[in-house]
Parts: C-alpha cells; structure tokens; sequence
C-alpha cells in the first residue's frame, strides 16, 4: 500500500518519465482529439502529436481493425491504440502486458469519454476493447465516462 501511495506522489516530471512516449495521429480540425491529446498528457505521457490530413496511413501500419475505428489513432510502448481509450485502460495494459494483445480500441465517440465529454449530457458505458493480430476482440475494460465500472 505504501508503494502505490508512493507512486501517486512522484511529481508530474518523474511520473512523466516513468511513462513510454505516446505518438499520436489525427486531422487538424478534430477538436475531440485536442481533448483525448489533453487526456492523456494530464495523465503524465509525453506526446508526439502528428497532425496529418488523414490518419488510414497510420492505422494500416498500427494493424487497427476497420470495425474498431474512431477518430485519432495512437502508439505506445509497441501497443496500437484507437479512438478515446482512457488513461487508466492504457496504464493498466502497459503494466499487464498482455499476451498476443496488439491493441486497445475505443470504437465511435462514445459521450463522456475522454475528449468526447458534453456538459448536461450523461456519459455513456462503453467497452474499451483488445485486439489482436488475429482479429481476435476481448473486453479489457468498461468505463462509465472516465470512470472505470
């Protein structure tokens, strides 16, 4: 317990280092994207954010299924990320390491996730899903907004 609570108190700058760079793929007028990018480096991961005119480069090199996409893809640690994939989904699977996962994908732009949130609107339960170089899908966590349930 006291370890975990050590963790929480490294100052942002040592938290930051101890996370892989996450590189990062999406158009210029996506405002969603901006908000997942701020996500995700308040979460502590340095950020390589290409701006491109279109992100299917990216994703055929990443192996992201076509019934998985959203709007910005993303690579971490060797892992393909896709869509809204929250903080605590990706820091869990980079500490698991999960056998023959390729990636982590959030399909569509579920209301509340991360980037995706609407003042008055209630956010939506969704599944954050795994995949594999198969095609293979598992659910690897569900959240209720940013929250994980």
């Amino acid at each position: 317990m006291a370890a975990g609570l050590a963790a929480v108190a490294l100052p942002l700058p040592a938290l930051a280092a101890a996370l892989p760079r996450l590189q990062v793929w999406r158009e210029e007028n996506c405002g969603c994207c901006v908000g997942w990018v701020d996500h995700m480096r308040a979460a502590g991961f340095p950020i390589e954010d290409n701006v491109v005119r279109s992100v299917a480069a990216a994703r055929r090199r990443l192996g992201t299924p076509s019934d998985l996409l959203s709007c910005h893809a993303g690579l971490v640690g060797g892992y393909a990320l896709e869509g809204h994939v929250p903080a605590a989904a990706v820091t869990r699977l980079l500490a698991e390491r999960p056998a023959g996962i390729r990636g982590l994908a959030v399909p569509g732009m579920p209301v509340g996730s991360p980037g995706m949130e609407i003042p008055g609107e209630a956010p939506d339960i969704y599944d954050v899903l795994a995949f594999d170089a198969r095609g293979g899908r598992l659910v690897f966590m569900r959240f209720r907004g940013g929250t994980s349930v």
